[in-house]
């Protein structure tokens, strides 16, 4: 089974670059997009198994962007890093803070249901 290709997004360019790279190092492709307009752009443009909305961005971002995530595919599997609540556009959400070993556990068990 092939890992899934991730598209993530923050509002903080350093972070960003730094949990990309952790990703990358774990084996994923990955496409970064700065806020909500990086990711809507983004969307347009290419297929993604999995969209990973970061702590950084709004709480209105992290509200809306799964429904806009879902609409593009429905298959795209939706995973917030922020324990700020879920809705049915939200596949997994888990608080950042736990790590960035949590972080790739729950990539991996999102992926293996959109990329199976």
């Amino acid at each position: 089974m092939s890992k899934p290709i991730i598209l993530y997004a923050e509002t903080d360019p350093d972070l960003l670059s730094e949990q990309a790279e952790v990703f990358r190092r774990a084996g994923y492709q990955v496409k970064t997009a700065v806020g909500r307009r990086g990711m809507e752009a983004a969307l347009k443009q290419e297929r993604f198994d999995v969209a990973i909305l970061g702590h950084t961005l709004s709480k209105d971002d992290r509200h809306h962007l799964p429904y806009m995530i879902k609409k593009v595919s429905e298959d795209i599997g939706v995973l917030v890093l922020h324990n700020s609540g879920r809705h049915h556009a939200v596949d997994l959400a888990i608080d950042s803070r736990r790590g960035n070993k949590a972080v790739l556990e729950a990539i991996a068990s999102l992926g293996e249901l959109v990329t199976a």
